[in-house]
C-alpha cells in the first residue's frame, strides 16, 4: 500500500476539485429529433462519412459524404435505430462515433462509455459496456433498441432492497447473464448520513468487491457488451466507470467531467416504479425516491459535497493514498493480475 503526504493529498483535492471544461473525444454523434444526429469534429479534415449497423467498415455500410469538411454535419439516424458513424480518412483509417447518451423513452442515465481518448493517444471502444440507472419502467421500443446492443450480461450493482421493488427485465428480453450479489443498502445510508456530506465514498470499494470483481470479469470474457447499473446510475456506477477510465488511461479531467454529466442526464421518474411504501416497510430506497411536497418526483442533485469539491475527486484521492489508484485497487482487492489489465487494455481500446 502507498500512502501519499497529507500536503500532496490536499493537493489533489485541490486540483480534481472542479469539473472541467472539456472531455477528450475525437468526435461527438448528439440527436436532435427522432431521425436526426448530428456529428461535430474538432478535425475539419477531409474525411469519408458512413453510417454502419457496427462498429467495422464493411460493404454493407452506407456512406453518406466522400470527403467532408464539415465541422458539423446533420446525418439521418431514426431513434429506433443503433448506428455508428465511421470517418475515413484518405489513407483509409477510420474513427469510429456513436450516440453517448441512447434515447430510451422512459430509461435514465444510459450511456455507452466508448469514445474517450486516453492520454497515450488510444480510443476507448464504442459498443462493450454500458453504464445505466435502474431500468424498471422501459418500454416496448426501449426493449426493441437495447436488444440491438448484443448485450452478453447485465451486472447489477444494486442492494436486495432496490432489487425487491424494481427488479431487472433486461436480461429476461435479451438473453443476457444477469449478474447481482446482495447485501443490504441500510449501513450504507446510515454511513453517508455520518460523513456529512464529505468523502461519501470512502468504504464503497470494501462493500461493493463482489460487485466490481463480477463487471470486471464479464468485461475480461469479452463476451458480448455489458450493462452495469445501480439506482440512480450516478454514485456506484459512476465509481465503477471511473475505475474503468483510469485504468484504461483516460485522464481525470475527462472522468469527471464524464461522472458529472449524470446530474443533467438522469431522469428519476423512470429509475422507480410506483408502489405503496406500507407494501414495504423496512425499505430505505423508498424514502430516496418520495415524492416532493409538490408532488413532483425527486430532483437529481448536482455531485458536489457541502464543501464544494466533486464526491468522485474525493474519491481519487483516497484511492491513490490508499492503494496508490484505481490499478492498485484493482489489484489489491479486486484480484486483477498484471496480465488481466492488460487483457482489458487490449479488449477495450482501441
Amino acid at each position: 500500500m502507498r500512502k501519499v503526504a497529507p500536503t500532496a493529498l490536499l493537493a489533489m483535492i485541490a486540483a480534481l476539485a472542479a469539473t472541467p471544461a472539456a472531455a477528450r473525444e475525437l468526435a461527438t454523434l448528439v440527436r436532435i429529433d427522432d431521425q436526426t444526429v448530428e456529428l461535430t469534429r474538432p478535425d475539419t479534415a477531409p474525411r469519408a462519412v458512413w453510417i454502419s449497423a457496427d462498429t467495422v467498415l464493411d460493404k454493407g455500410d452506407h456512406r453518406v459524404a466522400t470527403a467532408s469538411t464539415d465541422a458539423t454535419l446533420k446525418l439521418p439516424i431514426p431513434v429506433t435505430e443503433r448506428r455508428y458513424v465511421i470517418l475515413e480518412d484518405k489513407g483509409g483509417k477510420t474513427t469510429v462515433v456513436a450516440e453517448r447518451v441512447l434515447p430510451l423513452q422512459q430509461g435514465s442515465n444510459f450511456r455507452d462509455i466508448g469514445g474517450y481518448v486516453t492520454k497515450d493517444g488510444r480510443t476507448v471502444k464504442w459498443d462493450k459496456a454500458f453504464r445505466s440507472g435502474a431500468m424498471p419502467l422501459l418500454t416496448d421500443a426501449d426493449y426493441a433498441l437495447l436488444g440491438q446492443l448484443h448485450l452478453g450480461a447485465v451486472v447489477d450493482l444494486r442492494s436486495i432492497e432496490e432489487r425487491e421493488v424494481a427488479p431487472d427485465l433486461l436480461d429476461d428480453r435479451t438473453g443476457a447473464l444477469f449478474l447481482a450479489n446482495d447485501y443490504s443498502l441500510k449501513p450504507l445510508f446510515a454511513k453517508m448520513a455520518k460523513s456529512g456530506g464529505e468523502n461519501i465514498y470512502q468504504g464503497m470499494e470494501i462493500m461493493l468487491v463482489p460487485q466490481f470483481r463480477a463487471l470486471f470479469n464479464r468485461l475480461l470474457a469479452n463476451e458480448g457488451a455489458v450493462v452495469y447499473h445501480c439506482s440512480a446510475g450516478q454514485d456506484r456506477t459512476g465509481i465503477a466507470t471511473a475505475l474503468i477510465y483510469d485504468v484504461l488511461g483516460v485522464d481525470r479531467e475527462t472522468i469527471l467531467k464524464d461522472y458529472h454529466r449524470s446530474t443533467e442526464l438522469r431522469r428519476p421518474q423512470w429509475e422507480m416504479p410506483k408502489v405503496d411504501p406500507a407494501d414495504y416497510p423496512n425499505n430505505p430506497i423508498l424514502k430516496y425516491y418520495a415524492a416532493r411536497a409538490d408532488g413532483q418526483p425527486p430532483k437529481a442533485e448536482p455531485l458536489y459535497t457541502p464543501s464544494g469539491a466533486s464526491n468522485l475527486a474525493q474519491f481519487f484521492a483516497y484511492l491513490d493514498q490508499q492503494y496508490g489508484g484505481s490499478e492498485g485497487y484493482l489489484k489489491q482487492k479486486i484480484g486483477l493480475t498484471d496480465a488481466d489489465i492488460a487483457k482489458l487494455r487490449k479488449t477495450m481500446l482501441d
